[in-house]
């Protein structure tokens, strides 16, 4: 670009030299001559400058030429640089790619057991519901609510006595058949224990939108309770059992429910003052284990205060016993002391007569005038003797 420009200046210039030639008068030698001369200044200035122009162009050309192959080197350095970086940036990413596969498999995996564990829930809390509506539907009814108590009484009783403490559905003299009859000894006698559960009331005062309905339902509550209480005292309590025993002066009334039991304790004292006055006591499932684990107490008092006589009579038989050991103890002492006796008697005769048996044997049986005589009543007749 820059050797085009140079050489359109240079035409410019002869241009504007050969017009100002044209232009000029015949008179004007000193001035044609003057042209002349500068005109060969320019032309020799041409000629520099396009050996200029040839020189510079030679030297962009060759400059050109080193900055393409600089510039090649340097593109295809930068391909291999990026063909590599491609290649690792790949196979990390295949990598990645594999090990991401892997973990959402696994994740699917674990996801799928999970789903199927709450799918199972589900379907327990779906018949756990369909339980627990069967159970309201069951103790919307009176009979039903009654089994259910009873049931529930059963469970308590037979988890907390023996089995000959107590009967279920006990018959009594008066042909009323009462829950569960508790066989206490006289005092207090056999305790009967009733089941009843005032649920409907109680249900109506907890769904009451105002307090005017919740007052009403909490009154009908008290008259069903004591309506309970007045059954349970006229059937159940001293009432004859197979025409001699009869029942204690007093009767328990098993509410299945706490919450009903501690309304009734919170907010209705009537309730408890009519059943101390007719002597027929609340318990719910707590206090009634509270009340057995008394009663199991005081059987097992009476199973001991039974079993007295037998623990007298054992013992006076075992008196008796040691007693006659005694008397064998003493005998065999006499007998070993006149073993004793003997022994020593028997070791002083066996010393005299090794006592003598030396002296017998220390006499001198030869020819001399004079013998050893043994005089008698003398210590050597005395040793000879068997007086001993």
């Amino acid at each position: 670009m820059t050797e085009v420009l140079l050489l359109v200046l240079v035409i410019a210039i002869i241009g504007l030299a050969a017009v100002m030639f044209v232009r000029l008068k015949p008179n004007d030698e000193g001035r044609v001559d003057l042209v002349d001369q500068r005109m060969t200044e320019m032309l020799n200035n041409q000629q520099a400058l396009v050996g200029k122009v040839d020189t510079v162009s030679t030297q962009q050309i060759e400059s050109s030429r080193r900055m393409t192959e600089s510039f090649g080197k340097s593109q295809q350095q930068l391909g291999t640089a990026l063909s590599d970086r491609l290649a690792k940036v790949e196979a990390e990413m295949n990598k990645n790619l594999a090990s991401s596969s892997k973990e959402t498999a696994e994740s699917l995996a674990g996801l799928k057991e999970r789903l199927e564990t709450i799918d199972k829930a589900q379907d327990n809390i779906k018949a756990l519901s369909e339980q627990v509506v069967s159970l309201q539907h069951v103790l919307d009814d009176n009979p039903a609510r009654g089994a259910f108590g009873e049931i529930q009484l059963a469970d308590i009783v037979e988890s907390m006595l023996p089995s000959f403490a107590y009967q279920m559905q006990a018959p009594l003299a008066n042909g009323k058949q009462v829950d569960c009859l508790i066989k206490l000894p006289d005092p207090p006698g056999p305790i009967s224990v009733d089941a009843k559960f005032p649920l409907k009331a109680y249900q109506e005062m907890l769904e009451a939108e105002n307090q005017t309905d919740r007052n009403k339902a909490g009154k009908q509550l008290a008259a069903d309770t004591k309506k309970h209480i007045k059954d349970i005292a006229d059937r159940y309590v001293a009432q004859s059992i197979d025409g001699v025993t009869s029942t204690a002066e007093n009767a328990l009334m098993f509410i299945p429910s706490e919450a009903v039991y501690g309304e009734l304790h919170a907010h209705h004292p009537s309730v408890i003052a009519e059943s101390h006055k007719r002597k027929v006591y609340l318990v719910s499932p707590t206090t009634l284990m509270a009340t057995l684990t008394t009663v199991r107490a005081i059987l097992r008092d009476v199973e001991m205060r039974k079993q007295a006589s037998v623990i007298q009579e054992e013992v006076s038989t075992l008196l008796k016993d040691i007693g006659r050991l005694d008397e064998r103890v003493l005998n065999l002492d006499r007998h070993f002391d006149q073993a004793a006796r003997d022994i020593e008697q028997i070791k002083t005769s066996s010393t005299k007569i090794v006592n003598r048996g030396d002296r017998i044997e220390s006499l001198d049986l030869g020819d001399h005038d004079t013998t050893p005589s043994i005089e008698p009543g003398s210590d050597h007749q005395d040793d000879f003797g068997l007086d001993a």
